[in-house]
């Protein structure tokens, strides 16, 4: 390149750089586009407050439940116990292996572990054992009602609905896709005659016939009050009188929500509760709440303000 060029080609990129100076003062500011951040649980009240805590030492605590009457039915690794609404333990006994879940139906306890559902009595000894089903099995969730026993297989991606005997009725989405599930979190309910299951990869509770037909469904992904945030939420919910109540991970918040998933309230957002491990949830009437911490093996009682 020749002096006289390596001149002009200078003076000609000094004038394209003043042109764009010029130009970029005088277009008007961009609008500043505010990121959607877990601050947005700051700006609304919580309407629940912690009333009691209960240090669980039989071990490692996973899951909880409660009865019409109060009692209150713990499950961790690896025992079942039951305490008063006092928090008054009245038993406790050992399983073979670590509970995932629990569930009441009458003076009937039902304990899921990764394989198989423990049938337990009101006072503490163990009537059956169903299974073990499915290879590959992985039992996150059990639900009863009067009539069946519903769980919830994350290790085969499928709803199982049993008879009280324990004999299977009918299977819902084994291979076929319909439940995403990128983590082992993978909840269901059976309320007033349907099957509500929570579709975690979707971020929805999808509301089913009791034979396993989609009826409806809510919940979209995000991280506002009324939104699942993360891969796989809610990671748990229950359903109640009003509603439902949801629990999160990645941010570990719990939420009340309308019949059509609206979103009521916070039972709590800023909160010292490790964000990965998403707490269990029980309700008898949807006013007290019993929440099962996996991180610290604490039962929190939470009561609105």
């Amino acid at each position: 390149m020749n002096k006289k060029f390596a001149s002009v080609f200078s003076v000609l990129i000094l004038v394209v750089f003043i042109g764009y100076i010029i130009f970029d003062t005088s277009r008007p500011a961009p609008v500043e586009k505010k990121a959607v951040t877990g601050t947005l649980s700051d700006t609304l009240p919580e309407k629940w407050t912690i009333s009691d805590e209960l240090q669980v030492t039989e071990g490692s605590l996973n899951a909880v439940t409660v009865s019409p009457s109060g009692k209150i039915f713990l499950g961790g690794d690896s025992f079942v116990s039951c305490y008063g609404s006092d928090l008054t333990k009245l038993w406790s006994i050992k399983t073979p292996d670590a509970v995932t879940s629990l569930s009441i139906s009458g003076d009937t306890i039902f304990a899921s572990t990764v394989a198989v559902i423990l049938v337990i009595g009101i006072d503490g000894k163990l009537e059956d054992e169903w299974g073990p089903f499915e290879d590959k099995s992985f039992i996150t969730s059990v639900s009863s009602d009067k009539t069946r026993v519903a769980y919830a297989d994350a290790g085969n991606k499928m709803i199982v609905l049993l008879d009280k005997q324990g004999r299977v009725e009918k299977i819902i989405g084994q291979g076929d896709g319909q439940f995403v599930l990128p983590s082992p979190y993978f909840d269901v309910a059976l309320y007033t005659n349907y099957l509500y299951v929570a579709n975690t990869g979707h971020r929805r509770i999808e509301q089913r016939s009791g034979e396993g037909r989609l009826i409806s469904m809510f919940g979209e992904p995000g991280m506002a009050p009324g939104a699942f945030c993360g891969c796989c939420n809610p990671a748990h919910f229950i359903v109640t009188p009003d509603g439902f109540i949801t629990s999160e991970k990645g941010i570990n918040r719990i939420k009340v929500l309308g019949k059509s998933g609206e979103f009521i309230e916070y039972v709590t957002s800023r909160n010292k509760f490790i964000p990965s491990i998403p707490l269990d949830l029980a309700s008898a009437d949807g006013n007290i709440l019993y929440a099962a911490n996996p991180a610290d093996s604490k039962l929190y009682v939470f009561r609105r303000k």
